[in-house]
């Protein structure tokens, strides 16, 4: 097999031959067709995250097939195409998966990130985390939605039922939360940064009613907000931006600090919460929900030895949708 790997923080992506990984008991291998580039990744390489064990090889947007499973799975699976996103696995144990909280298990493992991911020809998974996504849809369409998708989705559900929503950074996850919120009936407010014309007109061209830079004040006040960027100073503009009683959701898994604001934006019940993560069931709920909404992915494909060009370009801020890596 062939994987991209990090060999130490903020080092350059390697394209590298290694063997053939093995699954383990009620581990599933995954011939690999396509797999996302996610901000998230960028947060691995340039070290943003903790207990990273290097080398690693990153990638959880990941589409494939199954050829070879582990003791304990059925060999029905042999052939079938999944989805193997973020949450790798969870213990099952801990008061959070007791309570049905898998997405903030005490001891998880996360592709691409405490295990190798997607940026590779092959990769190994547990069979239980991997979603089935049947034969519908081209696969670099599909891969976004295993982790934009599927954390745009939590993110949506977090904000509630309000008409007016506010997306800041209009990315990936922007992008296909946006189709779904015009699919529920919502108003979508696109928030990018200043000048970023390209997704602007994307977001205008996907149903938003606004599009500005993140600093302008939308011509509604907003019943929830989210942002995708990982920059903290979003969070009091969005603030600004709120009804009483709204809710920012802040989506990342990282985001740099958040600069200290005046009380009166959060007084009258507004509200800031943040996304950790996602359960299973969200992606079954997602999946059925994108496929009925007709969501379509709008995507840049690079060849797997060219992840860090794709890398540097989602970083810059050079991609209008999202990155896909195709082996």
């Amino acid at each position: 097999m062939h994987s991209m790997i990090l060999p130490a923080r903020g080092a350059r992506l390697q394209y590298v031959e290694r063997p053939d990984p093995v699954p383990g008991p009620g581990e599933v291998r995954v011939k690999i067709s396509a797999c996302g580039v996610c901000r998230t990744d960028l947060h691995v390489v340039d070290g943003e995250l903790s207990n990273i064990i290097y080398p690693i090889v990153p990638g959880h947007e990941v589409v494939g097939r199954i050829d070879a499973m582990g003791d304990g799975v059925s060999d029905a699976l042999l052939g079938t195409r999944v989805g193997v996103p973020w949450l790798g696995s969870t213990c099952g144990r801990c008061p959070y998966c007791r309570e049905g909280k898998e997405n903030l298990c005490d001891d998880p493992l996360f592709t691409g990130y405490t295990r190798d991911g997607g940026f590779a020809t092959h990769l190994v998974a547990d069979a239980r985390y991997c979603f089935p996504l049947g034969e519908h849809g081209e696969d670099v369409e599909l891969a976004p939605l295993l982790c934009a998708g599927l954390i745009g989705w939590r993110s949506l559900v977090m904000a509630g039922h309000g008409r007016k929503l506010g997306i800041y950074g209009f990315g990936a996850a922007g992008h296909i939360v946006a189709q779904m919120a015009r699919w529920q009936g919502r108003d979508v407010y696109a928030f990018t940064r200043r000048g970023d014309i390209e997704a602007q007109r994307l977001a205008l061209s996907l149903g938003a009613c606004w599009a500005g830079a993140s600093e302008d004040r939308p011509p509604a006040e907003l019943d929830a907000a989210i942002i995708y960027a990982p920059a903290g100073p979003l969070v009091p503009l969005a603030l600004r931006a709120l009804r009483k009683g709204g809710r920012v959701i802040c989506a990342g898994i990282h985001m740099s600090d958040i600069p200290s604001f005046p009380y009166n934006i959060l007084w009258g019940e507004r509200q800031i919460v943040s996304v950790a993560n996602l359960t299973r069931q969200d992606g079954t709920d997602f999946l059925k929900s994108a496929a009925k909404a007709g969501v379509r992915t709008h995507v840049t494909v690079f060849p797997l030895d060219q992840a860090n060009e794709a890398l540097a370009r989602l970083r810059d801020g050079r991609l209008v949708g999202a990155a896909v890596l195709k082996p």
